[in-house]
This record gives C-alpha cells, sequence and structure tokens, in this order.
C-alpha cells in the first residue's frame, strides 16, 4: 500500500503556498528589527567580529535583514558563532529561510548526529535542533532553530504549519533562521553542546525580545 505520506506532502506545500498567496493581498509586514545594533555584550559573552557573508550568499539567502558574528564568553575563551537570517514575508512561498538539513550538506558538511536539545532560558524553555557536522579536519555541533511571532519551531513541516496559521489569524508571515555554531575540536561534542548551549541562554532572550511580535 503507498505511503500516504507520498501524497501529504506536496498536498501540504500546495496549501501553504495558497494560503500564503491568498493572505498576501492582506498582510501587515512589520517593521524590520535593526540586527545591525545588536548587543556586543550578551551576559559573559562578548562579541570577537562580525562576520561578513559574500554577497554571492546573501543574494541566494534572500534575507531582509541578517545578523553574523562571533561572540567568546570571558570567563573560558570558549566561541560561539551566531547567524539569523530574518524575512519580512515568506509570500507564496519565493523568500524563505533555507533549511541547514539542506544548506549544510549543500556546503559539504557531513551530518553525523540529529536530534533535539531542550534549553532553560530567563525567557522560557524552549526546544531547538542539534546536528554534529564534519568538513574535512573540522567538527561542529550546530543549534538551530525557527524564531516566529511568538514561539521557537525546531522542524520544517512544524514552522510550515504554524506559517499558515499565523497568516490566517496575524495576516504576517516574518520568520527568522537562527544558527548557533561551537567547534568540537576542545573537549568533544558534549562539550561543545554545553558551550553552545550556554551562549542560547544568554542570546535567545535578547534576540527574542530583538524580533519584531
Amino acid at each position: 500500500m503507498p505511503d500516504s505520506r507520498i501524497f501529504l506532502v506536496p498536498l501540504l506545500l500546495l496549501a501553504q503556498a495558497a494560503l500564503v498567496l491568498w493572505a498576501a493581498g492582506q498582510e501587515r509586514p512589520p517593521a524590520p528589527p535593526a540586527l545591525s545594533g545588536f548587543p556586543a555584550e550578551l551576559g559573559g559573552w562578548g562579541q570577537l567580529r562580525e562576520d561578513p557573508i559574500a554577497a554571492d550568499v546573501a543574494t541566494e539567502l534572500g534575507a531582509d535583514q541578517s545578523l553574523s558574528r562571533t561572540y567568546v564568553n570571558s570567563a573560558t575563551g570558549s566561541a560561539a558563532g551566531v547567524f539569523v537570517a530574518w524575512f519580512r514575508s515568506q509570500r507564496a512561498g519565493t523568500t524563505q529561510p533555507h533549511s541547514p538539513k539542506v544548506c549544510l550538506p549543500a556546503a559539504g558538511w557531513t551530518p553525523l548526529v540529529t536530534g533535539e536539545v531542550t534549553i532553560d532560558t530567563a525567557a522560557g524553555r524552549i526546544t531547538v535542533n542539534r546536528y554534529v557536522v564534519t568538513n574535512g579536519g573540522q567538527r561542529d555541533v550546530v543549534l538551530y532553530w525557527y524564531q516566529s511571532r511568538s514561539r521557537v519551531i525546531a522542524g520544517e513541516w512544524e514552522a510550515k504549519l504554524w506559517l499558515m496559521a499565523e497568516a490566517l489569524r496575524d495576516r504576517r508571515t516574518d520568520t527568522a533562521l537562527v544558527r548557533v555554531v561551537v567547534a568540537s575540536a576542545v573537549g568533544g561534542d558534549e562539550f561543545a553542546t554545553g558551550v553552545a548551549s550556554g551562549f542560547v541562554r544568554s542570546l535567545y532572550p535578547l534576540l527574542r525580545d530583538a524580533l519584531p511580535r
């Protein structure tokens, strides 16, 4: 018997595109966040550098606002890279976050471990994706999630369902892809996961307030 998901996936994509297109005429996109002015100090983390996005990558990404930086923990010296891509509208699916599940392998990274991790922050408990990836001799832990108006979403399909709900209810389709990367070279994967989670604890409350709500 055919797997029903074979038929449900294209139907969901068509429904999403039709609904978002229908809502586009009445959409009320929020004002863009000032990500360039995001704090250089996040708790015990300080900005080490900006990590500029190449022009061709930025064009392919299609984000309306982005943030790409490396921060260092003043107490431990651990480094964490953060990338945020914010999209003001996802009308008809033409401008949407590129899933790291696709982008990382396309960039030469091989996923070794996939799953989720739950992190308690001052702004609430969030569940995010956790990837362990390698590329040549480099090995990283990647935490990423989708952040919409009022929630953090780990799953791609869950993000699509909430997109449809918020297009109907709020006449908004803005969202952000948030990615945190920590190298596993020192201390191994579990240590790097702890470092990344600690950075997210400092990052998330400020990022939640910076993005439109």
